[in-house]
Protein backbone atom coordinates (compact mmCIF):
# COMPACT_ATOMS: atom_id res chain seq x y z
CA UNK A 1 0.00 0.00 0.00
CA UNK A 2 1.59 2.81 -0.67
CA UNK A 3 1.85 6.10 1.99
CA UNK A 4 0.93 8.88 -0.85
CA UNK A 5 -2.13 6.88 -0.62
CA UNK A 6 -2.64 8.35 2.44
CA UNK A 7 -4.27 12.01 2.84
CA UNK A 8 -2.68 13.12 5.81
CA UNK A 9 -6.30 15.96 6.09
CA UNK A 10 -4.90 18.49 9.07
CA UNK A 11 -8.78 19.43 10.38
CA UNK A 12 -9.32 15.83 10.56
CA UNK A 13 -6.21 14.54 12.21
CA UNK A 14 -6.16 17.63 14.31
CA UNK A 15 -10.04 16.79 15.82
CA UNK A 16 -8.94 13.46 16.16
CA UNK A 17 -6.08 14.67 18.32
CA UNK A 18 -7.88 17.11 20.41
CA UNK A 19 -10.40 14.71 21.24
CA UNK A 20 -7.88 12.20 21.96
CA UNK A 21 -6.09 14.50 24.67
CA UNK A 22 -9.31 15.55 26.24
CA UNK A 23 -10.48 12.12 26.83
CA UNK A 24 -6.74 11.21 28.30
CA UNK A 25 -7.35 14.41 30.43
CA UNK A 26 -10.96 13.03 32.01
CA UNK A 27 -10.34 9.58 31.98
CA UNK A 28 -7.11 10.31 34.43
CA UNK A 29 -8.70 12.79 36.23
CA UNK A 30 -11.91 10.47 37.31
CA UNK A 31 -9.65 7.57 37.76
CA UNK A 32 -7.33 9.20 40.29
CA UNK A 33 -11.00 10.20 42.09
CA UNK A 34 -11.22 6.54 42.90
CA UNK A 35 -13.94 5.82 39.92
CA UNK A 36 -12.31 3.55 38.35
CA UNK A 37 -15.87 1.58 37.43
CA UNK A 38 -16.66 4.46 35.09
CA UNK A 39 -12.97 5.10 33.66
CA UNK A 40 -11.91 1.61 33.27
CA UNK A 41 -9.61 0.31 30.17
CA UNK A 42 -12.20 -1.14 28.63
CA UNK A 43 -13.70 3.06 28.11
CA UNK A 44 -10.29 3.73 26.70
CA UNK A 45 -10.32 0.90 23.67
CA UNK A 46 -13.89 1.71 22.85
CA UNK A 47 -13.12 5.41 22.58
CA UNK A 48 -9.74 5.17 20.58
CA UNK A 49 -11.85 2.94 18.36
CA UNK A 50 -14.36 5.06 17.73
CA UNK A 51 -11.83 7.85 17.03
CA UNK A 52 -9.95 5.47 14.50
CA UNK A 53 -13.38 4.81 12.44
CA UNK A 54 -14.31 8.15 13.03
CA UNK A 55 -10.43 9.24 11.28
CA UNK A 56 -9.41 5.81 9.59
CA UNK A 57 -11.82 5.85 6.62
CA UNK A 58 -11.52 9.95 5.86
CA UNK A 59 -7.45 9.71 5.47
CA UNK A 60 -6.25 6.17 4.34
CA UNK A 61 -6.62 5.07 0.70
CA UNK A 62 -10.00 4.16 1.54
CA UNK A 63 -10.62 7.71 0.82
CA UNK A 64 -8.82 7.44 -2.31
CA UNK A 65 -10.95 4.08 -3.72
CA UNK A 66 -14.36 5.98 -2.81
CA UNK A 67 -13.77 8.38 -5.54
CA UNK A 68 -13.85 5.26 -7.74
CA UNK A 69 -16.20 2.50 -6.34
CA UNK A 70 -19.38 3.31 -4.60
CA UNK A 71 -19.16 0.07 -2.17
CA UNK A 72 -16.32 1.91 -0.92
CA UNK A 73 -17.87 5.24 -0.57
CA UNK A 74 -20.66 3.12 1.43
CA UNK A 75 -18.58 1.82 3.57
CA UNK A 76 -16.58 4.89 4.36
CA UNK A 77 -20.08 6.88 5.33
CA UNK A 78 -21.49 4.29 7.65
CA UNK A 79 -18.44 4.16 9.61
CA UNK A 80 -17.89 7.70 10.05
CA UNK A 81 -21.73 8.11 10.73
CA UNK A 82 -22.71 5.24 12.60
CA UNK A 83 -20.25 2.97 13.86
CA UNK A 84 -17.97 6.00 15.16
CA UNK A 85 -20.44 8.01 16.89
CA UNK A 86 -21.64 4.72 18.50
CA UNK A 87 -18.08 3.71 19.92
CA UNK A 88 -17.50 7.14 21.05
CA UNK A 89 -20.50 7.86 22.61
CA UNK A 90 -21.06 4.65 24.65
CA UNK A 91 -17.00 5.29 25.74
CA UNK A 92 -17.76 8.29 27.95
CA UNK A 93 -21.56 7.11 29.20
CA UNK A 94 -21.53 8.88 32.56
CA UNK A 95 -19.68 11.16 34.73
CA UNK A 96 -16.13 11.13 32.33
CA UNK A 97 -18.93 12.59 29.97
CA UNK A 98 -18.62 15.14 32.06
CA UNK A 99 -14.81 15.16 33.03
CA UNK A 100 -13.64 14.97 29.01
CA UNK A 101 -15.94 17.85 27.58
CA UNK A 102 -15.30 21.54 28.09
CA UNK A 103 -18.02 23.87 29.67
CA UNK A 104 -19.27 25.26 26.60
CA UNK A 105 -19.59 22.09 24.75
CA UNK A 106 -20.98 20.68 28.02
CA UNK A 107 -23.68 23.31 27.45
CA UNK A 108 -24.36 22.47 23.61
CA UNK A 109 -24.52 18.85 24.35
CA UNK A 110 -27.08 19.27 26.45
CA UNK A 111 -28.54 21.72 23.77
CA UNK A 112 -28.71 18.72 21.55
CA UNK A 113 -29.70 16.40 24.41
CA UNK A 114 -32.86 18.02 24.87
CA UNK A 115 -34.04 17.52 20.64
CA UNK A 116 -37.18 15.39 20.12
CA UNK A 117 -36.01 11.70 18.96
CA UNK A 118 -37.97 12.21 16.33
CA UNK A 119 -36.39 15.36 15.59
CA UNK A 120 -32.91 13.62 15.38
CA UNK A 121 -34.26 11.07 13.46
CA UNK A 122 -35.42 13.39 10.54
CA UNK A 123 -32.27 15.15 10.39
CA UNK A 124 -30.39 11.53 10.01
CA UNK A 125 -32.65 10.59 7.34
CA UNK A 126 -32.49 14.26 5.11
CA UNK A 127 -29.00 14.06 5.64
CA UNK A 128 -28.45 10.71 4.58
CA UNK A 129 -31.46 10.88 1.66
CA UNK A 130 -30.27 14.30 0.24
CA UNK A 131 -26.75 13.60 -0.09
CA UNK A 132 -27.87 10.28 -1.79
CA UNK A 133 -29.63 11.85 -4.50
CA UNK A 134 -27.41 11.51 -7.64
CA UNK A 135 -27.15 15.21 -8.47
CA UNK A 136 -25.63 15.80 -4.56
CA UNK A 137 -23.84 12.76 -4.69
CA UNK A 138 -21.77 13.12 -7.90
CA UNK A 139 -21.54 17.35 -6.61
CA UNK A 140 -19.96 16.35 -3.82
CA UNK A 141 -17.42 14.27 -5.51
CA UNK A 142 -16.35 16.75 -8.21
CA UNK A 143 -15.94 19.72 -5.04
CA UNK A 144 -13.49 19.06 -2.23
CA UNK A 145 -15.43 21.44 -0.27
CA UNK A 146 -18.40 20.08 -0.74
CA UNK A 147 -17.72 16.69 0.28
CA UNK A 148 -16.42 17.39 3.45
CA UNK A 149 -19.51 19.20 4.05
CA UNK A 150 -21.15 15.91 3.14
CA UNK A 151 -18.89 14.06 5.69
CA UNK A 152 -19.23 16.03 8.57
CA UNK A 153 -23.09 16.50 7.99
CA UNK A 154 -23.06 12.69 8.19
CA UNK A 155 -21.04 12.60 11.62
CA UNK A 156 -23.42 15.53 12.88
CA UNK A 157 -26.61 13.68 11.92
CA UNK A 158 -25.20 9.87 13.56
CA UNK A 159 -23.99 11.87 16.68
CA UNK A 160 -28.01 13.27 17.08
CA UNK A 161 -29.41 9.84 16.76
CA UNK A 162 -26.93 7.80 18.57
CA UNK A 163 -26.71 10.61 21.47
CA UNK A 164 -30.66 9.58 22.10
CA UNK A 165 -30.01 5.92 21.75
CA UNK A 166 -26.85 5.83 24.13
CA UNK A 167 -28.02 8.60 26.76
CA UNK A 168 -24.56 9.24 27.62
CA UNK A 169 -25.27 11.63 30.15
CA UNK A 170 -27.76 9.76 31.76
CA UNK A 171 -30.75 11.77 31.42
CA UNK A 172 -33.02 8.55 30.58
CA UNK A 173 -35.22 10.93 28.38
CA UNK A 174 -36.06 7.77 26.67
CA UNK A 175 -37.51 4.39 28.15
CA UNK A 176 -35.32 1.40 26.62
CA UNK A 177 -38.78 0.81 24.69
CA UNK A 178 -38.53 4.42 23.21
CA UNK A 179 -34.68 3.89 22.10
CA UNK A 180 -35.27 0.22 20.45
CA UNK A 181 -38.32 1.82 18.25
CA UNK A 182 -35.47 4.63 17.41
CA UNK A 183 -32.85 2.22 16.59
CA UNK A 184 -35.73 0.38 14.49
CA UNK A 185 -36.64 3.66 12.70
CA UNK A 186 -33.65 4.09 11.97
CA UNK A 187 -33.14 0.39 10.42
CA UNK A 188 -36.08 0.88 8.32
CA UNK A 189 -34.79 4.30 6.47
CA UNK A 190 -31.37 2.72 6.01
CA UNK A 191 -32.78 -0.51 3.95
CA UNK A 192 -35.16 1.95 2.41
CA UNK A 193 -31.93 3.52 0.97
CA UNK A 194 -30.05 -0.28 0.59
CA UNK A 195 -33.39 -1.19 -1.10
CA UNK A 196 -32.79 1.56 -4.18
CA UNK A 197 -29.47 0.83 -4.20
CA UNK A 198 -29.71 -2.95 -4.77
CA UNK A 199 -33.15 -2.76 -7.44
CA UNK A 200 -32.38 0.54 -9.46
CA UNK A 201 -30.34 0.96 -12.42
CA UNK A 202 -26.70 2.25 -12.21
CA UNK A 203 -27.83 6.05 -10.51
CA UNK A 204 -24.16 7.77 -10.29
CA UNK A 205 -22.43 8.69 -13.38
CA UNK A 206 -19.77 8.35 -11.36
CA UNK A 207 -19.99 4.89 -10.79
CA UNK A 208 -21.53 2.63 -13.63
CA UNK A 209 -21.28 -0.84 -12.45
CA UNK A 210 -24.76 -2.05 -11.14
CA UNK A 211 -22.94 -4.84 -9.32
CA UNK A 212 -20.86 -2.36 -7.22
CA UNK A 213 -24.16 -0.44 -6.53
CA UNK A 214 -25.74 -3.46 -5.28
CA UNK A 215 -22.48 -4.20 -3.15
CA UNK A 216 -22.96 -0.77 -1.74
CA UNK A 217 -26.63 -1.50 -0.25
CA UNK A 218 -25.20 -4.50 0.73
CA UNK A 219 -22.61 -2.85 2.43
CA UNK A 220 -24.86 -0.55 4.31
CA UNK A 221 -27.81 -3.24 5.13
CA UNK A 222 -24.53 -5.39 7.24
CA UNK A 223 -23.43 -2.34 8.87
CA UNK A 224 -26.80 -1.14 10.02
CA UNK A 225 -28.15 -5.02 11.07
CA UNK A 226 -24.51 -5.05 13.23
CA UNK A 227 -24.60 -1.61 14.79
CA UNK A 228 -27.91 -1.67 15.54
CA UNK A 229 -28.56 -5.05 16.37
CA UNK A 230 -25.51 -4.92 18.93
CA UNK A 231 -26.91 -2.32 20.47
CA UNK A 232 -30.52 -3.57 20.95
CA UNK A 233 -29.17 -6.32 22.27
CA UNK A 234 -27.23 -4.53 24.84
CA UNK A 235 -30.36 -2.15 25.85
CA UNK A 236 -32.43 -5.41 26.47
CA UNK A 237 -29.74 -6.82 28.44
CA UNK A 238 -30.19 -3.22 30.38
CA UNK A 239 -26.92 -1.98 29.55
CA UNK A 240 -28.18 1.25 28.88
CA UNK A 241 -30.08 1.30 31.91
CA UNK A 242 -27.57 0.97 34.28
CA UNK A 243 -28.86 2.89 37.79
CA UNK A 244 -25.88 4.71 39.91
CA UNK A 245 -26.43 6.97 42.03
CA UNK A 246 -27.71 9.97 39.53
CA UNK A 247 -26.97 12.76 42.53
CA UNK A 248 -23.43 10.85 43.33
CA UNK A 249 -22.65 11.61 39.31
CA UNK A 250 -24.08 15.07 39.41
CA UNK A 251 -21.49 15.63 42.05
CA UNK A 252 -19.09 14.37 40.32
CA UNK A 253 -19.95 16.18 37.29
CA UNK A 254 -20.02 19.49 39.45
CA UNK A 255 -16.22 19.00 40.29
CA UNK A 256 -14.56 18.06 37.29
Amino acid sequence: MSWAAWDPAPLVLGGAALALWRFAHGFFRLRRRGRRDHAGWDRAACFAAGIALATLPLVSPLDAVADRRLSAHMLQHVLVSDAAPALLLVALRGPLLAFVLPVALSRLFAAVERLPAWTCLAVWAVAIGAWHVPAAYDAALAHGALHDLEHASFILAGLLVWTQLVDPARRRRLSTAQRLALAGGLFVLGQLLSDVLFLAGPLYPAYRSAADQQLAGLVMMVEQTVTLGIFAALALRGLFALRPSRRRSERLAATA
